[in-house]
This record gives C-alpha cells, sequence and structure tokens, in this order.
C-alpha cells in the first residue's frame, strides 16, 4: 500500500514540474511573439507618423505657392506674412522627416533632394517677389514660370516618390505584423493548454489543502470581526471629536455675539450724536464762521458719517456669518430621521415655492420623473434640493433663457442625483473651493455669504453621502449628490 502512494506522489510531483516548465516555456514563446508583435507594431506606427509629416510637407509646399500666387496679384503684407509662416513651417517640417528617417537610406538620399528643390524653390519665389516690387506682375510671373515650375513639379515628385516608399514599408511592416500576431494566437493558445494540464494534476493537491484553507478562513474572519470592532470604535472617537467642535463653535460664536451687540449699540449712539451735532457745526458756520476750520467741518459731515457706515455695514456681516455659524452648528447636533421619501413630490414643492422668482428671471426647471424613491431624513434632503436648485436660479448667465434640470439615477447601489443648469458656470479651480465655508466663486454680483454649499457638503456627509461639482465658464454647471438608497444609523445613532 504504501508503494503505490509513492509511486502516485512522485508521479503528482514530477507531473507539476514538467507542467510548469512547459508553460514557462510556452509563456517566455508567447512573451516573444507578443513583443515581435508590439515592435512591428511600432514600426508601423512610425511609418505612419512618416507619411503624415511627407503629407505635412506637401500641403505646406502648396501653401507656399498659393500664397506666392496670390502675393503676386495682389502685393498684401499679410499674403508675405502668410508665405513667410509657411516657408519656416515646411523648414521645420523637412528636418522632422530628416529624424524620422535617418536610418532609412533610400528617403535619406530623397530628403537631401527635396531639400536642394526647396532651396532653389524659395529663390525663385524671392527672385519673383523682388520683380513683383519693381517690374509689375507681368514681368514676375514670366521670370516664375521659366524655372521656377519646374522646380516645383520635381519638388512635388520627390515628395510622391517619398510617399510610395513609405507605403511600401507599410505594408511589408502589416505583413510582418499579421504574422506575428497568428504566431502570438498560436503560442498563446499553447500555453493554454498546457495550462489546463497543469490545472488537472493540481487539483489533485488541492484537494488536501482544503482543510488548511477552512482554517486560514476561519482565522480570517476572527481579524475582520476585531478589524469591524476597531472601525466602530474609531468612528465613536470622531464623532465625540465632531461633537465637541460643534459644542466650541456654539460657544464661541456666542461669546463674539456679546461685544458685537456692543459694537452695535454704540455704533447706533453714535449715528444719533451725528445728526445734533451736524446742526450745530451749521449754526456755527453761519453765526461765527471763524470758530470752525474746513477739516471740523469735513470730519462732521462726511468723515464721521462714512466711519459710521463703514462700522455699520462690517458688524451686520460680522453678525450674519455668525448666525450661520450658530445655523451649521445647530443642523450638526439635529438628530437624523429617516423615512421614506417622495422625491418628486417634493421637488415639486420647491418648485412650486420658487415660481415668482422662475417668472421674474424667465427660468424654468425640469424634473424628469420617475425619481427613485429613498429612505433618509426629509429636512437634510430637502435642505441640499433646495439648495442646489436656488443656486441654479441665482447664477444664470445674461442674456440666456435659464433652464434647470434635475434627474436621478441608480448606479453601484447609490442614488444619484442631478442638478444640471445652462447658467455661467463655474472655474474649474473653483470645483472644491465653493465647498469650503465662507467661499464664493466668481462675480460678487449676488447676495450671499458663502454657506450655502458648505452647509450641503456637511449635510451630504451625514446622510452618508457626497457632493461634486461637474462645470466650465460660460456653460453651466451640474452638481451631483451620490448618497445610499437607504440611510443607515450606526450603533449609537445618527448625531
Amino acid at each position: 500500500m504504501k508503494m503505490p502512494d509513492r509511486l502516485s506522489n512522485r508521479f503528482i510531483l514530477i507531473s507539476l514540474v514538467s507542467g510548469f516548465f512547459s508553460l514557462i516555456v510556452a509563456v517566455g514563446a508567447a512573451m516573444w511573439g507578443l513583443s515581435q508583435s508590439q515592435e512591428i507594431g511600432r514600426l508601423v506606427s512610425h511609418t505612419y507618423e512618416v507619411e503624415q509629416a511627407i503629407l505635412q510637407f506637401r500641403g505646406l509646399t502648396e501653401r507656399v505657392e498659393s500664397a506666392r500666387r496670390g502675393y503676386l496679384l495682389d502685393p498684401a503684407d499679410d499674403l508675405l506674412a502668410t508665405l513667410d509662416d509657411a516657408v519656416t513651417s515646411r523648414t521645420a517640417v523637412m528636418d522632422r522627416i530628416g529624424s524620422l528617417t535617418s536610418d532609412n537610406p533610400v528617403q535619406i538620399d530623397a530628403l537631401a533632394t527635396l531639400r536642394t528643390r526647396s532651396a532653389a524653390h524659395l529663390d525663385q519665389i524671392t527672385r519673383s517677389i523682388a520683380l513683383r516690387r519693381t517690374e509689375g506682375p507681368e514681368a514676375a510671373q514670366a521670370a516664375f514660370a521659366a524655372a521656377g515650375r519646374d522646380i516645383l513639379n520635381e519638388l512635388r515628385e520627390t515628395a510622391r516618390r517619398m510617399s510610395e516608399e513609405e507605403q511600401r514599408l507599410l505594408l511589408t511592416r502589416r505583413e510582418s505584423q499579421e504574422e506575428g500576431i497568428a504566431l502570438s494566437y498560436i503560442l498563446l493558445a499553447v500555453s493554454g493548454i498546457l495550462l489546463l494540464l497543469v490545472a488537472a494534476v493540481t487539483s489533485v493537491s488541492l484537494r488536501q489543502n482544503f482543510r488548511d484553507v477552512k482554517r486560514s478562513r476561519d482565522t480570517l474572519r476572527d481579524l475582520n470581526d476585531n478589524l469591524e470592532t476597531a472601525v466602530l470604535m474609531r468612528t465613536a472617537d470622531l464623532q465625540r471629536a465632531n461633537d465637541e467642535i460643534q459644542r466650541f463653535a456654539y460657544i464661541v460664536s456666542h461669546d463674539l455675539r456679546s461685544p458685537l451687540v456692543n459694537v452695535m449699540g454704540f455704533t447706533s449712539e453714535l449715528d444719533a450724536v451725528v445728526k445734533p451735532l451736524a446742526e450745530l457745526i451749521e449754526k456755527v458756520d453761519v453765526e461765527a464762521p471763524a470758530l470752525v476750520t474746513e477739516e471740523v467741518r469735513l470730519a462732521v459731515r462726511e468723515d464721521l458719517p462714512e466711519a459710521i457706515g463703514f462700522i455699520r455695514s462690517s458688524t451686520q456681516k460680522m453678525d450674519r456669518l455668525i448666525n450661520a455659524i450658530l445655523r451649521l452648528s445647530r443642523e450638526g447636533r439635529r438628530v437624523i430621521t429617516p423615512e421614506p421619501l417622495d422625491v418628486g413630490t417634493m421637488l415639486d414643492g420647491i418648485v412650486d415655492s420658487m415660481q415668482h422668482r422662475l417668472t421674474e428671471v424667465g427660468a424654468e426647471v425640469e424634473i424628469e420623473k420617475p425619481l427613485p424613491k429613498i429612505v433618509s431624513d426629509r429636512v437634510a434632503v430637502e435642505q441640499i434640493l433646495s439648495n442646489l436648485v436656488e443656486n441654479a436660479v441665482k447664477y444664470l448667465k445674461p442674456g440666456r433663457p435659464g433652464r434647470v434640470v434635475v434627474r436621478a439615477k441608480r448606479a453601484a447601489g447609490r442614488v444619484v442625483f442631478e442638478v444640471e443648469d445652462n447658467g455661467r458656470g463655474i472655474d474649474p479651480k473653483d470645483h472644491e473651493r465653493i465647498f469650503d465655508l465662507f467661499r464664493r466663486s466668481g462675480a460678487q454680483d449676488q447676495p450671499g455669504e458663502g454657506i450655502g454649499l458648505a452647509h450641503v457638503r456637511a449635510l451630504a456627509y451625514r446622510l452618508g453621502g457626497t457632493i461634486s461639482c461637474e462645470s466650465s465658464l460660460g456653460e453651466g454647471a451640474t452638481f451631483r449628490l451620490s448618497m445610499p438608497p437607504q440611510f443607515q444609523l450606526n450603533k449609537e445613532g445618527a448625531k
């Protein structure tokens, strides 16, 4: 009994070694064939590149000739500039052809002829232009017809022969490429057969390893359970840190409001004093003008009211910013309450509430129904979509009828809402910047403090989603909200 088992094991080992050795040889041969095919493919691509350069040279030659003829008929400066540009480009293309064909003796000889004919052609053009300036168009045409046309024809013929040489090379290389591909397929097929044979032999030994695999799987499951616990603990730590940040923002906002209220109060008192002080200056100016200097008059009549106005506008802006921070802080502490949502009906309500504004700016909002139903927080989803639609209507492009389209689709187990507009668009470098707090993009000709999109992103994150923007200036913008179709509360609850 032991001898057959030993022979069997030896046979399996020999089969495995032989199979893998054959597989290595076949794969090596296949790789060689593939590398040969790639090399031929590179040569084919090189041939196309050379032919393209020759075609470009021929086109520039015709452009030079057209510019020359045009200048002889009408000696305009723009035609002369076109001629110079074409000559310069043609020289550059010849240099490129030279670098591409440096390993081809036939093309090297043809290129030398091409350069000689090009120089002669340019010399004839220069002479005809000089004659056009001194003796008129007839003399210039006659001088060019005497020798220039023959040079031009030789130039065209040389370029044509070079193209034919590249076509010949292309045909040869294509045939070699097809042969290499066929050989690669054969080698790959042989490799596949050898692989199947090796797989059949190794299946015997794999059965013996099932027990070890099961043991490893059980160990991996234990590790995953520990990892999940660690992730939950880390999430809880992050949640506590986030709560602490929100409490800090709330406290700081309240602390900032107290001195701000004092500044606003004293500004009002200063504003109330300005009027009687101005009246007193007016009275003194009438009764005893020598007592009031021009500096005092300007201070009371202009400088003081202007300074109070600056202080008031600044305190009002700071008050709005503090209110924004407070709103974001309160929203961060609000408990998420998931429920089934009909997003189509929700959007209908948003559009109805904006109908007056839409009529005023001449815009329309289209909702592509049906929209997927989701289970999430009603307030958060409504705030996100309302903000995106309102922004689309707010930043329309002047002179273009506004159109906003809202659509949704399912992708990779998530629901993606899109709000697309044809407004003035957003510079690509600002696509991430606009989601930062108090940051705005483009012309600041619309009211706002730069908190809307920051609020939208914060809400999207809380719902397990993301928000992104795709736009370019003058071409409108598309905002995409990707979120799970059903919000899942973590083990500590949504906070």
